[in-house]
């Protein structure tokens, strides 16, 4: 829940400055020169661009957490309590490496099922690969949406 509140806590902030900074490019616009318009345009793009990448971040991270709910109401969610830690806290590598392959050992045996890719996500996540785990999170999102039988009501 506190990483919950902290993400919208950021929002509200942003969403402040997205304000602030539409006021600033409206103004920019009202002057009716074509210097402070062409101004007025391209900052009033800044806070639309914000604005989408803001949505997408959420409902990414709403289909995610649904996900993770299936998961842990069928018991399948990935649990790397008992994987060896650096003093840091995070994973031993080793341990990660072989945790991942594990992962994508199932992943092979059955691909089209939404939950080994979720996992696999999890494990390219503890494995500090980010941009792997955000684009195989997005497979998992994917097959589960693309599964009438399977998914919630």
């Amino acid at each position: 829940m506190k990483a919950r509140n902290f993400a919208l806590l950021l929002t509200a902030a942003l969403v402040l400055y997205f304000v602030l900074l539409a006021g600033r490019a409206i103004a920019l616009l009202k002057t009716g020169e074509v210097v402070p318009v062409v101004f007025g345009v391209g900052v009033l793009l800044l806070p639309v661009l914000g604005v989408w990448i803001v949505v997408t971040t959420w409902r990414s991270g709403l289909r995610i957490q649904r996900l993770a709910r299936r998961l842990e109401r069928e018991g399948g969610l990935p649990d790397v309590s008992d994987l060896p830690r650096r003093p840091s806290g995070r994973v031993d590598r080793d341990a990660a490496d072989e945790w991942f392959e594990q992962r994508r050992a199932e992943l092979e045996a059955d691909p089209e099922n939404w939950r080994h890719w979720y996992r696999l996500a999890h494990a390219y996540d503890i494995a500090g690969d980010r941009r792997r785990a955000r684009e195989t999170m997005r497979k998992a999102i994917e097959l589960e949406a693309a599964d009438p039988a399977d998914s919630e009501v």
